[in-house]
């Protein structure tokens, strides 16, 4: 039996605050339980003598070296800022907001 229903795929879109149509919980519902049986196929194969990775395969460094290149100046930064005061982009106030 499936352990992903319509219900359940109701309520995860409550709690993530997501709007679903019938038609995406039907979807929805299929590729949870798709993704929950093959979770379960992985773990019947993990077994204590094989050694948990992250990746098939080793990973290196691909991080460019961190040279300071030519930057903009102040000016050029605000130069198309629709607000701007003291040198720094202006914003509205969102602190203390409801949500």
């Amino acid at each position: 039996m499936s352990e992903i229903t319509p219900d359940l795929v109701r309520h995860l879109g409550v709690l993530a605050r997501i709007q679903l149509s019938d038609e995406e919980v039907q979807s929805l519902t299929g590729q949870l339980d798709a993704i929950v049986d093959n979770i379960a196929k992985v773990s019947e194969v993990a077994t204590p003598d094989i050694v948990a990775t992250s990746h098939p395969i080793p990973l290196q460094n691909v991080f460019r070296p961190d040279v300071v290149g030519q930057t903009l100046t102040r000016e050029q930064a605000l130069s198309n800022a629709p607000d701007q005061a003291d040198g720094r982009f202006r914003v509205t106030a969102i602190l203390g907001e409801e949500q």
